[in-house]
């Protein structure tokens, strides 16, 4: 993650500014360290209770009731068990958004935490351990907290807030919907929305880092399937057939050629990657069909756009030369998470005051975040908060069985998101 430490030079307000000017209020910032052993709290149930996709119950009935608590609108059963609280601040203004995300894991944990999970249920089809591999306990409780504290500012607020806790960002069952894109097609934005969306995600970069990137942050990701239909003979004469195991190969290595030299590399990366080939029964019979799966990923829309146009112009002219056709099927996933450049420029100073020296430029990651559907209906930023520990260790990617969040970058999410609320609602919207 190398890249995580080169500075926003663009973005930087000066080290003596930063110094002489506070990451909150006082009165701000005496709600957050109040709140910060309930975050805690929370952060360890939600991690000794983790719940998958669509099925987090339990956990929404604990946020639902914590914001009620806090007086709040609360609505409940959004994309079957989304969370919604609205705070209505006591002189008019803008409308922000936060969101957290509220899903675990089919992963089995072997962190050697006190409150680790073990939680076992049904993935399809399959017994399963479950566990917050990904760090969303911490994002719920990050939010409970800044909720707490913003409601502490009530009467001062020159807006409203709207506290998003979405399931399923990890993906619904099958055969469910889920998710943001869910929570959208609800009506999420129809009656209320925001003029800003922000957004965390807590990462295996030292702990209490705060990494942001303006444009493409997150990428895409598709998944493909490419059928090659050739024609069946005996292994013994190939020339009696086509063969669709040696079109399939000559179609992988055709398709790694599309962000090696079709595409202009220097203005964005992207992946195209084949993870499985299946085709045939025996060494002697030659199959009449192979399929391949696999996913497409890159961080610009239109980029986005001519991957899937080339995956299946290579795939069909590289099947015809050998007398085989294919079928090409694309499947949407996530769209890029771009983080809006002007908002982003607006707020790195917020998010920069929090952190000091730890404000860095973030990588571009590979992995997508259905955020990216939030950014897409209104201008958005999302960002990384550092969860790793100062012993190496410690430190394990997400959704590894030993991801470890160092819980000192708690005070600093719950300080984030309440900054940047106070922040975009009092120097008004875009």
């Amino acid at each position: 993650m190398k890249r995580m430490l080169t500075m926003l030079p663009l973005l930087l307000v000066s080290s003596l500014s930063l110094a002489q000017i506070p990451a909150l209020p006082d009165d701000a910032q005496t709600l957050v360290d109040a709140v910060m052993p309930q975050v805690i709290e929370w952060r360890r149930d939600f991690h000794q209770h983790p719940e998958l996709g669509n099925r987090e119950f339990r956990t929404a009935g604990i946020i639902a009731e914590h914001l009620e608590s806090l007086g709040l609108e609360v609505q409940t059963g959004i994309a079957h068990t989304g969370v919604v609280g609205i705070l209505r601040g006591g002189q008019p203004g803008p409308v922000v958004a936060l969101r957290a995300d509220m899903d675990g894991l089919p992963v089995e944990e072997r962190a050697d935490v006190a409150f680790a999970s073990r939680v076992r249920t049904e993935y399809n089809g399959q017994d399963v351990g479950v566990m917050h591999a990904c760090g969303h306990d911490n994002h719920m409780a990050i939010l409970m907290g800044a909720a707490s504290v913003l409601v502490g500012m009530k009467d001062e607020l020159p807006g409203t807030i709207m506290f998003i806790f979405q399931p399923a960002e990890e993906g619904a069952p099958e055969g469910e919907e889920g998710g943001a894109e869910l929570m959208l097609k609800e009506g999420l934005f129809n009656t209320i929305k925001p003029d800003a969306v922000f957004g965390l995600h807590v990462w295996p970069i030292p702990a209490g880092q705060i990494a942001v990137r303006e444009g493409g942050t997150m990428a895409s990701s598709d998944e493909f399937t490419i059928r090659v239909n050739g024609r069946q003979t005996h292994g013994a004469a190939p020339w009696a057939g086509i063969d669709p195991i040696v079109v399939a190969a000559q179609i992988v290595m055709g398709l790694q050629t599309i962000p090696s030299r079709q595409l202009d590399s220097t203005l964005t990366p992207s992946i195209v990657t084949v993870g499985a080939i299946n085709g045939g029964v025996r060494s002697n019979i030659i199959p009449d069909s192979v399929e391949m799966i696999g996913t497409l990923r890159t961080f610009d829309a239109e980029t986005r756009r001519q991957i899937h146009e080339r995956v299946e112009r290579t795939a069909t002219q590289i099947a015809a030369s050998a007398g085989a056709t294919v079928d090409v099927n694309i499947n949407l996933g996530y769209p890029v998470t771009f983080n809006d450049p002007e908002l982003t420029r607006q707020m790195a100073p917020t998010l920069q005051r929090v952190a000091g020296e730890r404000f860095v430029e973030a990588s571009l990651i590979t992995g997508a975040e259905d955020f990216s559907y939030y950014a897409n209906e209104v201008p958005g930023v999302f960002f990384f908060l550092g969860i790793g520990a100062d012993d190496p260790a410690l430190v394990h990617p997400n959704h590894s069985p030993y991801f470890y969040a160092d819980e000192r970058a708690l005070p600093v999410g719950v300080t984030a998101m309440t900054a940047l609320a106070l922040d975009f609602l009092r120097n008004g919207a875009l």
